[in-house]
């Protein structure tokens, strides 16, 4: 019966202690420099029209007095149109500019911001949605208050940033609609998968988040921006890469059939994870450009 115990403490106490590496691994966040964004940028598109914008750099205090770095991109035309975009992991702010053009030539001034823990921001763990939907509450707010003007204001997002954009919903913020690109409906089947991947165990995502639970202040099973739905009435256009396996495209699939609002689902062919608009870069400009024309005329019959 000793030995019994010995080996149980050992079998619990190694559990405890892969349990906290895997859960430093997953919120923690191995963030790029804006130089090395901007670098992977110009290496795999053209923003080279970047430089020749005029911008407004500035920081937004968020719900707990953290500060997210933001910059505004105005169009060269007049315009009353704001889209607001959110990255994805380990990205920034640069790594919004594959969408940015698209927007501009839709007429939009776009806004840009480091998500939590992110480019400029001071480092923290990521909390899959849950701490960064409160800080894009306050992006939007902000972004509501300094452009009164806006007729037309809606957000867009990839990857965690995706997950993000839709998990703001359930705070019923100010905006028109949601273009959301491979996003995760729920993160801890991605991170199970993610598991498989590494040979891991998959019930050890069991005691790696309940290190979640007591360092970030919550377990994995919290972070699910499919929850935000079940009241939506803002029009979302969900676009996925067929071909990504990282996020499946079902999480897409299955945040479409949650929300009670007007939805579009786009699977892009040959796209893998955040890799849509680089791989279709016509298409993805059609079905945004239709899906907003679309709003605007829900919008001029409301």
């Amino acid at each position: 019966m000793k030995l019994v115990l010995i080996v149980l403490i050992i079998l619990t106490a190694l559990a405890l202690g892969m349990g906290y590496l895997l859960c430093s691994f997953a919120v923690g966040i191995r963030r790029q420099t804006l130089e090395d964004a901007r670098k992977w940028q110009e290496e795999h598109y053209d923003i080279s029209w970047y430089d020749g914008l005029e911008k407004e750099d500035y920081t937004v205090t968020s719900y707990d007095g953290y500060l997210l770095h933001a910059q505004l991109l105005r169009n060269p035309a007049p315009s009353d149109r704001y889209i607001l975009i959110s990255h994805g992991y380990t990205d920034n702010r640069f790594g919004s500019l594959k969408y940015t053009k698209m927007y501009l030539d839709q007429g939009f001034h776009v806004i840009l911001y480091d998500l939590r823990g992110h480019g400029e921001n001071e480092p923290t763990f990521c909390t899959y949605s849950i701490r960064e939907s409160r800080d894009l509450d306050v992006m939007i707010r902000d972004s509501r208050a300094r452009h009164p003007e806006a007729s037309l204001f809606g957000i867009h997002g990839e990857s965690l940033g995706s997950a993000t954009s839709v998990a703001v919903l359930r705070y019923k913020p100010r905006i028109d609609f949601v273009v959301a690109d491979c996003g995760f409906s729920e993160i801890e089947s991605v991170m199970r998968r993610g598991l498989r991947g590494m040979h891991v165990p998959g019930f050890m995502i069991c005691p790696a988040s309940l290190w979640a639970k007591a360092r970030c202040g919550y377990f994995f099973r919290e972070m699910r921006p499919i929850d935000s739905l079940a009241d939506n009435l803002i029009p979302i256009l969900f676009i996925h890469g067929a071909e990504d396996d990282f996020i499946l495209p079902a999480h897409s699939e299955a945040m479409r059939k949650a929300t009670r609002g007007y939805s579009e689902l786009h699977l892009i062919p040959g796209a893998g994870h955040a890799a849509s608009v680089l791989t279709a870069p016509d298409d993805y400009a059609r079905y945004t450009g239709d899906f907003i024309r679309r709003v605007e005329a829900m919008k001029g019959g409301n």
